[in-house]
């Protein structure tokens, strides 16, 4: 993997690594987060390689691209801007994409907002909202989320013990969270999106109509998600997937939000077919 910082606009380098592969089969990765890096992404995605040429972007404010911005230059929009720079950067008319948690919810926006996406996954993420009755009745999910403990840090230390102290929400299955740890433990977090989000000024990542948008496209898109997903729920998935013709959800049993460290095989053998 290449790693180099690629200036997108005056103010923002976009840390980013990228694998030799054919153009007309590269793969934009938008991670989750934000405050997050792409690294936890990277396995098994790489996997792809060479076949794929794969492209990791940290985000504005995450990891090690450009932070320190003023509250108001952190929004979904110019995320968007910015990954539309970085194709042209990288002289891509068109990409495949894929859009994990957050990011996935950014993938839409860039699908939506530009012609630039020919093939999109939506993974651990959804396209209609997040109803807030649902998850009822789930008391495994009450239990992992009591572990979720409050802290005085501040900074970066505060979104890395979030991200600890969340790591059974997120992972379902007891030997998926060694490696989980692991990866926590190597990404570069920042905490440059707080600002906003806790000033209540952060505009919402969700594109307006999202759903009547895609069910009138012909955008091939995959929504890949764990039955066990406590952040985003599976059968939103399989909702969209019925009201999209050119949709298909893959809900992979025994995987929480974090399905490629929970079920790394079939979550890989699911993208592959998908772009095959």
């Amino acid at each position: 993997m290449i790693e180099e910082l690629i200036r997108v606009s005056d103010e923002v380098e976009l840390f980013t690594a990228h694998s030799p592969g054919p153009a007309d089969k590269t793969l934009l990765v938008v991670h989750g987060g934000p405050c997050w890096d792409h690294t936890y992404l990277r396995d098994p995605l790489t996997q792809l390689a060479p076949a794929h040429r794969l492209v990791f972007p940290d985000l504005r404010g995450c990891g090690r691209s450009t932070g320190g911005l003023p509250p108001d230059r952190y929004t979904p929009d110019l995320v968007v801007d910015d990954l539309i720079a970085l194709l042209d950067h990288l002289e891509l008319d068109q990409s495949d994409v894929l859009g994990f948690s957050y990011g996935g919810l950014i993938a839409q926006r860039l699908a939506l907002r530009t012609n630039r996406v020919r093939r999109l996954i939506v993974a651990s993420s959804s396209i209609p909202p997040v109803p807030p009755n649902a998850f009822p009745n789930w008391p495994e999910r009450t239990l992992r989320q009591s572990e979720e403990t409050p802290t005085t840090l501040e900074g970066p230390a505060r979104t890395h013990h979030n991200a600890l102290t969340s790591a059974r929400s997120n992972v379902w299955l007891p030997e998926s969270l060694p490696d989980y740890l692991s990866r926590i433990n190597n990404i570069h977090f920042t905490n440059d999106w707080d600002a906003p989000y806790l000033a209540g000024t952060l505009p919402s990542p969700r594109y307006p109509d999202a759903l009547t948008r895609f069910a009138t496209s012909n955008l091939p898109i995959l929504l890949l998600q764990g039955r066990q997903d406590m952040t985003f729920p599976a059968h939103l998935a399989t909702e969209a997937a019925t009201a999209i013709p050119t949709a298909r959800a893959a809900i992979l049993d025994e995987a929480g939000h974090m399905t490629h460290i929970d079920q790394p095989d079939a979550w890989l053998t699911a993208i592959r077919n998908f772009l095959a």
